[in-house]
């Protein structure tokens, strides 16, 4: 079976798009779709002559250019070893004679072998550069023509996977096409670019023969022209020229502006043209003011990196998108959130994807792929080989602001005592002063090739930096105290001459400060699971901006994978909830991203006593010049939720003259807390002098009066009653969390409580009797019902082993999209009084309480779970029949299966356990 272009021709192709819009020329011929496939577990192909004899058969049929591993492959078999691909192609060469044919492919994993009518044209080695083999000798411009490729991925440890493991790529996942070219063509060139509008240009172009020819430069319109005449020799010749813009317009996140146009070759053998575009912008660091330390800049002025790491993982296409528009999304939804930078995780990314970063503005931090065995010569070359093709590549990219040429030490460990592959600072000894070297060889290596770029030697986890221009770490700790005091004593250690954070006797540099990980996905024993992330966000995101010396950082992650579930969105793209503008009506995680940003210096919450005198340290954070001499103003409130009734105890403004980059201490705010028990609420917005909200924060009191309510009426009274105090209950699964201050039931069930009023001596008589509560539905997860079970995934954590999420103890899925209703209906003496529909089992920032009295930081127990207020008055009747008796029996009663959670005073969202509210005579 051999499956031919011409017979595919109705069939969708997919991702038809030309595959490096940074490098196009007009006529191509895109060979995704449908290919013939046969796996070679035997390696009997070559001896058995596969590669030329079109009549063997091949089984299956694939679809490029997904992994073979891929569920959009067709195949969907995780499995390594040999894959042959065939297909029949008739296209006959768009122009005259004399042209030349190439067949290219955006990646293939690992080993590659092509034949084209059974003659062999070119072998390539390394799962991620862009290769290709020139085909116009063997090409039959008349007939059928017959390419068989022959992958090879055995896995070896010298190979440079990445964090691959997710899903692996096998064989063939980037596009396949065929480009014609002229005789004598363009085969690369180089943009080098500066702020005033210079234009450095370093072309290679390949003659077919000796002779004269034109290089025309033409961008934006025409608006952009430049022309040399250059003296070409037979064979592979460099071009150097430059020309200048004027009036440039400089590309940022913010106005990603390209200049899009083309370079044209002209000669006596045609007019070769490609189309390409360049971006104007420089990648610096640099001192400010008296500082010892330096921040990055871009275009010659700070930028405070937002960033989140990206795993680039699909779950049907794995690392290959399955469309053109879901890579346009992947960058829409980063800035959506505010971001301007991201870290490619451990691989390069697909050249169409980093062309929407240069097109949607987003800064690019891409790593090399790593090997996971030892440093010896084999891994070294085979590095070597694919870092070159990698940075050769995607080097005019104006996104890419950052090569990082290696991760956590991976591969750079000699036979570790330890199998963890991040392990720990104990694991230096394994680093050896050999592979250091290499590494700083690597580091001087790169900046050679590219000085346009920030180059890091290692992204380290372990405290081990060699030589670089950025002073990167990682760090995965959950808890306020804990993440406060870590990046307290990363900033003081950090300083020109410092060891700390290297190794081998090398010492710290100028270098700008930058968190390159972190989050709390590894912070909890156990790993989170699937649990609230904004809590710790916020309170994270306020530790950096508070230090001048540090200049940005990558949050683990952009979107949840198969074993990590840390990232802002779902795997599939849906949104989760942070629940921020509960607490600030308007604030979005944006805010938290905002290059001018107010800094409150204080705990996500602290308990206070009711009428306490609080001072609030603030401080403004400024890396940008967008406000600079101008006065902003601080306006603030104190507000809680007085059972539904938004209350404000306090507000007020600050003008603030707002001048200057860096951080700096603003008035302290003083305030005094309600005199009930409340969650209170400090709100604070940013706003310029035309009145628009620059940025939001806030942080949480919980106010504690030692009263059973606020200010009542006389005759009125309240009785609480703690949620676990229950008489009974009938659900199958029920448990209490949060220190016994919440109760939940597992489908369908009942709590009851006995309820004594005050006799007719202490009321005469009751009037009214209002229902208090909190509650939520209740989401059943397999550990409520098998037990919890810690799944130690060691080395497979990073090979996307299953983390059997609804079994780990922290698991708490986050409020999302997805929504788990549970009707609840409430009887008293039997007798229904209202039915509730609670929409949700949620956990985000808004759940405040199960969050603050969460007893340990790094073990989760229903951390950030709350319910929804719930209040329902007793109709008159029935309050006619208990001012007689006195007594009732509560029942909250699930009959659909939701099940339902019950809040108390020390969790969830509001301060209060089961109340009885009443009012009466005295």
């Amino acid at each position: 079976m051999s499956t031919s272009i011409m017979n595919a021709e109705n069939l969708v192709i997919p991702r038809p798009e030309f595959p490096h819009p940074h490098w196009q020329r007009q006529q191509w011929l895109n060979l995704n779709g449908s290919w013939s496939f046969r796996f070679d577990p035997n390696d009997e192909g070559v001896r058995s002559n596969w590669n030329k004899d079109s009549e063997v058969p091949f089984d299956a049929d694939i679809r490029v250019p997904f992994s073979w591993a891929s569920p959009l492959s067709g195949i969907g078999k995780d499995i390594k070893g040999i894959g042959w691909y065939r297909r029949t192609v008739t296209w006959s060469l768009p122009t005259a004679g004399g042209s030349r044919l190439f067949l290219r492919f955006g990646a293939v994993d690992y080993l590659c072998d092509v034949w084209i009518n059974g003659s062999h044209v070119g072998s390539h080695q390394g799962g991620y550069g862009s290769f290709e083999f020139e085909v116009t000798g063997v090409w039959r411009m008349d007939g059928d023509n017959t390419i068989i490729v022959r992958t090879e991925d055995q896995d070896h440890n010298y190979q440079a996977r990445g964090k691959q493991g997710y899903g692996e790529i096998r064989g063939i996942w980037q596009p396949v096409w065929l480009e014609v070219r002229t005789q004598t063509y363009i085969k690369d060139a180089k943009f080098r670019t500066f702020m005033d509008g210079r234009i450095e240009v370093a072309a290679r172009i390949v003659a077919d023969q000796a002779g004269t020819a034109e290089l025309a430069m033409d961008f934006a319109d025409h608006a952009v022209q430049h022309t040399v005449t250059v003296n070409l020799l037979a064979g592979e010749n460099e071009v150097n020229t430059s020309f200048s813009v004027n009036d440039p317009k400089l590309w940022s996140p913010e106005t990603p502006y390209l200049y899009e146009g083309a370079l044209k070759l002209g000669g006596s053998f045609g007019l070769d043209q490609v189309s390409t575009y360049f971006g104007i912008r420089e990648i610096a660091t640099a001192a400010f003011g008296d500082r010892g330390y330096r921040w990055i800049t871009l275009n010659g002025k700070p930028v405070y990196l937002n960033g989140t790491l990206d795993q680039s993982y699909h779950k049907t296409g794995y690392f290959t998108y399955p469309s053109d528009e879901e890579m346009h999304d992947e960058i829409y939804l980063m800035k959506r959130l505010g971001l301007n930078f991201v870290r490619i995780h451990i691989k390069p990314e697909e050249p169409r994807k980093l062309y929407w970063a240069d097109k949607l503005g987003i800064l690019v931090m891409e790593d090399m792929p790593c090997f996971w065995g030892n440093p010896d010569e084999t891994a070294r070359s085979a590095y070597e080989r694919e870092a070159l093709e990698v940075i050769e590549r995607d080097y005019n990219h104006p996104s890419i602001f950052s090569w990082v040429m290696f991760n956590e030490t991976w591969g750079l460990k000699t036979d570790p005592k330890e199998a963890g592959v991040t392990g720990n600072a104990g694991q230096q000894s394994s680093y050896l002063p050999e592979t250091q070297e290499w590494v700083r060889d690597k580091y001087r290596w790169a900046k050679q090739l590219d000085p346009t770029r920030i180059i890091e030697d290692n992204s380290p986890c372990n405290y081990d930096h060699v030589e670089t221009d950025i002073n990167t770490w990682h760090f995965y700790i959950n808890g306020y105290e804990q993440v406060r005091g870590h990046l307290d004593e990363v900033v003081n250690k950090t300083y020109p001459g410092s060891a700390f954070n290297c190794i081998g006797g090398n010492v710290q540099s100028d270098a700008p400060l930058m968190n390159s990980e972190c989050g709390n996905v590894w912070g909890i024993e156990g790993g989170a699971g699937d649990s609230d992330l904004a809590w710790h966000y916020r309170y994270m995101l306020n530790e950096f901006r508070k230090h001048d010396k540090l200049c940005g950082f990558v949050f683990t992650e952009f979107r949840d994978v198969t074993n990590e579930f840390n990232g802002y969105y779902r795997l599939d793209g849906t949104g989760k909830d942070f629940g921020y503008d509960a607490f600030v009506p308007g604030m979005r995680i944006a805010d938290l991203h905002s290059p001018d940003f107010i800094v409150i210096d204080a705990p996500p919450c602290r308990t206070v006593s009711a009428q306490e005198q609080v001072a609030v340290p603030l401080l403004r954070s400024s890396f940008s010049e967008r406000y600079h001499r101008q006065k902003l103003k601080v306006q603030w409130e104190l507000w809680h939720d007085d059972l539904g009734t938004r209350t404000v105890a306090d507000s007020g403004e600050i003008q603030v003259d707002w001048d200057g980059y860096g951080v700096s201490p603003l008035s302290p705010l003083n305030l005094t807390m309600p005199d009930r028990d409340a969650v209170a609420v400090l709100a604070v917005s940013l706003v310029n002098e035309a009145g628009e909200v620059v940025t939001r924060n806030f942080t949480t009191f919980d106010v504690r009066s030692g009263e059973t309510a606020g200010e009542l009426l006389a005759g009125d009274g309240v009785i609480q009653i703690p949620v676990s105090s229950f008489a009974e209950q009938t659900f199958e699964h029920q448990w209490s969390s949060i220190q016994h201050a919440k109760v939940s039931g597992a489908g369908t069930g009942r709590f009851s409580y006995d309820i004594t009023l005050p006799s007719i001596t202490e009321k005469a008589a009751i009037h009214e009797i209002e229902i208090v509560f909190e509650a939520g539905a209740k989401r059943i997860l397999a550990r409520n019902i098998e037990g919890s079970a810690n799944t130690d995934m060691g080395i497979g954590a990073m090979h996307g082993a299953d983390a059997k999420v609804e079994y780990n103890p922290n698991t708490y899925y986050m409020t999302d999209e997805e929504k788990h209703p549970s009707r609840l209906n409430v009887l008293i003496d039997g007798e229904s009084i209202g039915s509730l529909v609670l929409p949700d089992d949620p956990a985000d920032s808004r759940g405040v309480l199960s969050w603050h009295y969460q007893p340990v930081p790094n073990k989760l127990d229903e951390a950030g779970s709350y319910g929804y207020l719930c209040k329902l008055s007793v109709p008159v009747q029935l309050t006619t029949r208990l001012n007689h008796s006195r007594a009732f029996r509560l029942e909250l009663q699930v009959e659909e299966g939701g099940g339902v959670a019950l809040y108390g005073r020390n969790a969830g969202r509001y301060p209060l356990d089961l109340q009885i509210r009443y009012k009466g005579q005295a």
